[in-house]
């Protein structure tokens, strides 16, 4: 009977969580399609969402501006928490994210060779750059950084110790990108600049479609994948015994944070804290840390939270757009440093 009450009670709340959610993304929807020096009536945006009326006034803010801004926004800072909810079941370590371990910065600083070594091949500027380039390139340097990280992961057992490890290399990433800005052209220092700090600004919904098209397969294999993910978190010793490949799971679960990081950085540049600070908050609110309840819960989580940042970054100084990266750092780094502290207190 315990058991059952236990359970329902879970489901319960799980489902509470699941609904508030719901309910901010609603309200994250309205407040970023209404926001702004034009607002339209609830009329207008039915018209323009639902039946496409391009007959109307602002037909062109709220579709080609406002929507695809909002729409990647979402499905970005979902990859970004997903991925951080990977890495965090990889290491075994709440603190672990891809901005954290610098794979967010090996995936800039590959990107900026490109731009600045062999972007005339293919276009004038970053900006027009094709986006299977971008994507690919982004996914290779945060592989290659992830390859750097499980190196010293095999040799350094301290967690916190293989985190500060994780922000030397990307300090080292920055470092190398700052430097090869110094030989750019004035068009692509710009460029990189504005891309660096983050931004969903200039979306289109080519960006979207394709970035949705990466995403969202990841998204399902996580889910396909939250049993062995469960038997995983109970260590490695119990996965082997129900069967688990941990070779292979290892690499799958590397490959799809990367992937999921890599999309966000091609798409929008590298932003903070988002995953580390969204599963956490996940975590809290569902209590517990099962993989078929906090991957959903994370992705949706990680998009709610990105379409309410990108809204602060769009309004509190409008018309002036600030990037998404300060915004996130502002709320999430409040949470990692509560987090460290409180990992302190359990060791001591």
């Amino acid at each position: 009977m315990k058991i059952k009450n236990t359970d329902k009670r879970r489901g319960f709340r799980a489902a509470i969580v699941f609904i508030s959610l719901l309910i901010l993304f609603i309200a994250a929807f309205f407040l970023n399609i209404n926001s702004g020096s034009v607002k339209l009536s609830l009329g207008e945006v039915f018209d323009i969402v639902f039946l496409r009326d391009e007959s109307l006034e602002n037909y062109n803010i709220m579709w080609k501006i406002r929507l695809p801004r909002m729409a990647l926004s979402a499905v970005l800072g979902g990859a970004l928490a997903l991925s951080g909810f990977l890495l965090q079941t990889f290491f075994r370590n709440p603190i672990a994210g891809p901005f954290v371990l610098g794979i967010s910065s090996g995936a800039k600083m590959l990107l900026a060779i490109v731009t600045i070594a062999v972007a005339g091949i293919f276009a004038e500027d970053y900006t027009s750059l094709p986006i299977g380039v971008t994507v690919l390139t982004a996914f290779l340097g945060s592989m290659l950084v992830t390859f750097v990280v499980l190196m010293f992961s095999g040799k350094v057992r301290d967690m916190s110790t293989l985190l500060v490890i994780g922000i030397m290399i990307s300090y080292i990433c920055s470092s190398v990108t700052d430097f090869l800005i110094n030989f750019a052209e004035d068009a692509d220092i710009v460029s990189l600049t504005h891309w660096s700090l983050g931004s969903f600004s200039g979306a289109k919904w080519q960006n979207v479609g394709i970035a949705a098209a990466i995403v969202f397969p990841a998204f399902i294999l996580s889910c396909l994948a939250s049993k062995p993910i469960s038997a995983y978190a109970l260590g490695e010793g119990y996965a082997k015994s129900v069967g688990v490949r941990i070779g292979v799971f290892r690499a799958v679960l590397i490959a799809l944070s990367s992937v999921l990081s890599a999309a966000v950085t091609a798409f929008a540049g590298p932003i903070s804290f988002v995953g580390i600070a969204v599963p956490h908050i996940a975590r809290m609110s569902l209590g517990t840390n099962s993989p078929k309840l906090m991957i959903p819960a994370v992705f949706f989580g990680g998009a709610v939270f990105c379409m309410f940042c990108d809204l602060i970054a769009r309004t509190i100084f409008s018309p002036t757009d600030l990037s998404i990266g300060t915004v996130t750092g502002i709320i999430g780094a409040p949470i990692v440093i509560w987090l460290m502290a409180s990992r302190r207190k359990q060791n001591d």
